[in-house]
């Protein structure tokens, strides 16, 4: 008597949702042409890197994704929303769901870390207790390890600090995407690993979704779910770290020799 096949069970992938759908965009300033018919789609929960030359465009599309610049042409979906077609009260709100890390930090160096945190939750949530504002602001600060930091001014911290509390501004709305503009620019490498590590956790913890600008390939192979080349205005090349690194495209390899 034959035995029975054993029926094996395989999990199906969930389908892959959303976060960012830039179609089809345009900007140019005067003569000069930066975004060129330039697509992405950035899933939820993933981190997407881009890459590009000095003065290709990075900043500028992240800047269309958050209002902030106009695209001439195209859409760019956030989250459901049309950003090129909101109001400044829909951008507003939109933007609650959009945390921004900056290249050189951007804290108010007359604040203390404590003021510094705050300024977000007064800003867009103006109707809070201060029990529940002392309480995300403690939150904010253990989770990148400075809960000790709070009433210290920026300018008694190192550059590794200083990445960390803006870090954890940025985090304090709880954002569901987060740009991060160069997050290791100008830290050791030791501390660029420990910065690389605390985005990957707060992703983990956060569930959000992310687009990095960045020059530090370290960080880039680090971090990077997918890893996107600006070039010449369009999206040039979306793949992993690996299969970018290994391209024979000479346009790819340069951002990969050392």
């Amino acid at each position: 008597m034959s035995t029975p096949e054993k029926t094996v069970s395989v999990k199906k992938e969930e389908p892959k949702v959303a976060a960012i759908t830039i179609s089809h965009v345009y900007k140019r300033f005067g003569p000069n042409v930066v975004l060129k018919d330039f697509n992405l789609v950035v899933n939820k929960e993933e981190n997407v890197v881009i890459l590009g030359k000095s003065g290709s465009g990075k900043s500028v599309l992240i800047k269309c994704i958050i209002g902030l610049l106009k695209a001439d042409k195209g859409s760019i979906n956030v989250l459901g929303d049309d950003v090129t077609k909101l109001s400044d009260d829909g951008l507003a709100k939109i933007r609650t769901k959009i945390g921004f890390l900056f290249q050189g930090n951007a804290l108010y160096d007359s604040m203390t870390v404590r003021e510094n945190l705050e300024f977000p939750l007064r800003r867009h949530w103006t109707d809070l207790a201060p029990s529940k504002v002392n309480a995300m602001v403690k939150e904010a600060l253990e989770n990148v390890g400075l809960a000790h930091t709070t009433e210290m001014m920026p300018e008694e911290l190192s550059g590794g600090m200083l990445k960390r509390i803006a870090l954890a501004r940025t985090m304090i709305l709880k954002p569901e995407i987060i740009l991060y503009d160069e997050p290791t620019t100008g830290l050791d490498p030791v501390t660029a690993r420990e910065i690389d590590q605390l985005i990957l956790t707060l992703q983990k913890k956060y569930h959000t979704s992310s687009i990095i600008i960045s020059h530090d390939m370290n960080c880039v192979k680090n971090i990077s779910d997918r890893v996107v080349l600006l070039f010449e205005g369009k999206c040039y090349a979306d793949g992993t770290y690996q299969s970018l690194e290994n391209s024979a495209d000479k346009n790819i390899k340069q951002f990969f020799e050392s």
